[in-house]
């Protein structure tokens, strides 16, 4: 059952398999090649071709709710936390709005825009949200 939501998903969106992997692929080219993300990227990831395969999988899991991803995007994002910035997921998804602009149908693209950016909300709160000290009562 749950496959086929996915399957309707992707015929309302014009989201598949194939245009998440071309994707992928176009996009983290930008982001390799990016004067602000690009060094951050390509020191944190040794074998790029194994990573856009993962990201595949997390696109197809996100749109298609495929299910292959089954990493923890949290803790992967938090090992490198000292070099990421609110700047860079800014960063981040305007080049993501630009690359869906032009490589996916404007439903999809919007689609996939919109679940970038609650990603990206999520992913800031789990690295930049901290709670004031309470301190200590007098």
């Amino acid at each position: 059952m749950r496959r086929m939501s996915g399957d309707r998903a992707s015929e309302r969106h014009g989201i598949d398999e194939d245009s998440l992997r071309a994707l992928v692929d176009a996009f983290y080219a930008r982001v390799r090649a990016d004067a602000a993300l690009g060094p951050v990227f390509n020191d944190a990831i040794h074998d790029w071709s194994e990573h856009l395969d993962q990201l595949t999988d997390f696109w197809s899991s996100v749109m298609l709710t495929s299910g292959r991803y089954k990493g923890q995007p949290v803790p992967m994002h938090k090992k490198h936390g000292d070099r990421i910035t609110p700047a860079l997921f800014d960063r981040w998804l305007a080049l993501w709005a630009e690359t869906t602009n032009e490589l996916m149908t404007p439903d999809a693209a919007a689609a996939l825009q919109l679940k970038a950016a609650r990603i990206a909300e999520s992913l800031q709160l789990a690295l930049f949200f901290k709670l004031p000290d309470r301190g200590t009562a007098a």
